[in-house]
């Protein structure tokens, strides 16, 4: 397995080109921690606008004041799954690994997080059953924002080697 970054650093160009999804959609811009005696990543969340689901709030700073969309969130957590499968076990979308999240096993949404807000995204393997071409992964996820917790979970994903056809 490849040595680490020094942290904090951005995301190099062989992590951009490996991920499943464009890019723009990773919703994390820079690595800050990776721990893999802990089995832990520490990323930097972008919450400018524009945001899908985000920009389309028809906001009210009273009843409805505009926050990054929760579903956005969860798409955040199955990033930070990825950047862990990266950093910590070494595993590549080029070589045929994927990981789909299986359950959602604890959702706690503590505060909202308005656009601009500077989150710290965290997430760490708790349960890991590795084999040679499955592994099953139970993290624990946090956003925090100034030390505050903004939101926490515990979801579940199954990570599969996929060989290409022909």
């Amino acid at each position: 397995m490849q040595a680490n970054p020094e942290t904090p650093c951005e995301f190099g160009d062989d992590f951009l080109d490996d991920l499943p999804y464009d890019p723009e959609v990773l919703m994390f811009d820079r690595l800050l921690e990776v721990d893999r005696d802990r089995s832990l990543v520490r990323c930097r969340m972008v919450t400018s606008l524009p945001l899908p689901l985000t920009s389309s709030q028809r906001a009210h700073p009273v009843r409805h004041p505009q926050h990054v969309a929760g579903g956005l969130i969860v798409h955040a957590t199955g990033s930070l799954g990825f950047v862990h499968a990266y950093y910590v076990l070494g595993l590549r979308h080029r070589d045929g690994w994927i990981g789909y999240g299986t359950h959602i096993h604890k959702a706690s949404f503590r505060r909202l997080i308005a656009p601009g807000e500077e989150v710290e995204g965290t997430c760490q393997a708790v349960r890991l059953g590795l084999g040679e071409r499955r592994h099953f992964i139970r993290y624990r996820l946090e956003l925090q924002r100034d030390g505050e917790r903004c939101y926490q979970g515990e979801q579940s994903a199954l990570w599969t080697r996929v060989d290409a056809p022909g």
